[in-house]
């Protein structure tokens, strides 16, 4: 078989219109056509191409100019591999898609809020609101270690903030560690960051929020309500026990005196009645009689001393005028002790003066 047979009789170099496709006069047809579009004759149509090509060249290769600002850095990427950074100023690279820049603001300050609810240590729910404010300090970390480092940022976050709450109590902070909140999670936000090589910087943490969630609050307001309860009666309590123990303090140790007091006086009495008695033992052996006498006198004495029996000794008949004597002695008691002897003093005179037979009358009353 001949070499433009195909086996079917038509010639495999050929179209099927019988012409043969020439490669020249496809690529001389383009040429025509374009010249004709930049206004090029039919003799000038190899100029005309390559003019074309230089033109689309130089169109290309401008769109590799950019700006690099102050604030900002330039990462070169040559087929996505890191080539250089390139400094402020207008710089070239080598147009897409052989190169690509990435220009990363390092100077701008950018604000991240984030909010969420967890749990303490003390297993209490908490929400928390806070604004994590960053900068893109290494442009090429930034560009090439972690896909996304926003998403990454917002993670990250969450983590170090649940590290901090979850080992901390709900009253701790609320209260006295309330302020400690900022810098540990910035603590440990930055150094996860840099493990990751993120390329970002976090140069503050501000607290907005750290308060019971809306959902509990009615529930938390009165647990606050009955907490200061406990603490003010606790107070109360704490106020009377100072003040009710102190003076029983002083009462039992009055009492205490009171006791040892009584003692020393009842010692003292006693000691001093076996001492007169020993002493009236001495007597009593010297003048046993003149003793006995004296021992009855004195005893009668203090019969009559305090006794409100008045005894008259009359002799004779005759009348005799009888006074209320303990009518006496009862209003001379009320109106004083100096007075009563001047009332029994009188009434014994008028006795006197009134017995009709010259009776002698005597009153003894001590």
């Amino acid at each position: 078989m001949a070499s433009n047979d195909s086996g079917n009789g038509k010639d495999p170099w050929k179209r099927d219109g019988g012409g043969p496709d020439d490669l020249d006069q496809i690529v001389q047809e383009w040429q025509r056509r374009f010249s004709k579009i930049f206004g090029g004759g039919r003799g000038s149509g190899d100029s005309g191409g390559y003019a074309l090509i230089i033109m689309i060249v130089v169109a290309w290769g401008i769109t590799g100019f950019y700006r690099v600002d102050e604030s900002e850095r330039g990462v070169v990427q040559r087929f996505g591999a890191y080539v250089e950074t390139s400094l402020p100023g207008l710089r070239w690279h080598m147009p897409y898609p052989i190169e690509t820049v990435d220009v990363v603001n390092i100077e701008e300050v950018n604000d991240y809020n984030f909010s969420t609810e967890m749990l303490t240590a003390d297993e209490q729910y908490v929400f928390i609101d806070i604004v994590v404010q960053y900068r893109r300090t290494d442009p090429v970390k930034y560009s090439f270690e972690v896909e996304n480092p926003e998403i990454t940022l917002n993670d990250v976050t969450e983590s170090a903030l649940r590290g901090v709450v979850g080992t901390s109590t709900m009253e701790s902070l609320i209260g006295e560690r309330r302020q400690e909140i900022p810098s540990r999670t910035m603590a440990e936000l930055q150094e996860t960051l840099d493990s990751y090589d993120t390329g970002l910087s976090v140069t503050s943490i501000n607290l907005n929020v750290v308060d019971y969630p809306r959902s509990v609050q009615e529930a938390v307001d009165d647990t606050q309500k009955a907490r200061n309860d406990r603490d003010f009666y606790k107070l109360e309590g704490i106020t009377y026990a100072n003040d009710i123990i102190p003076r029983a303090r002083g009462a039992a140790q009055r009492v205490l005196q009171d006791a040892e007091a009584y003692r020393d006086r009842i010692i003292a009495n006693a000691e001093g009645e076996s001492a007169r008695f020993v002493a009236l033992l001495k007597e009593y052996h010297k003048a046993p009689r003149v003793t006995r006498d004296r021992l009855y006198i004195e005893a009668i004495e203090d019969v009559y001393a305090r006794s409100n029996k008045v005894i008259i000794d009359a002799k004779g008949t005759g009348n005799l005028l009888y006074l209320p004597i303990d009518k006496l002695m009862q209003r001379a008691d009320r109106s004083g002790g100096d007075s009563s002897q001047s009332v029994l003093a009188e009434s014994a005179s008028t006795v006197n003066d009134r017995s009709t037979d010259g009776t002698r009358s005597r009153r003894t009353r001590k």
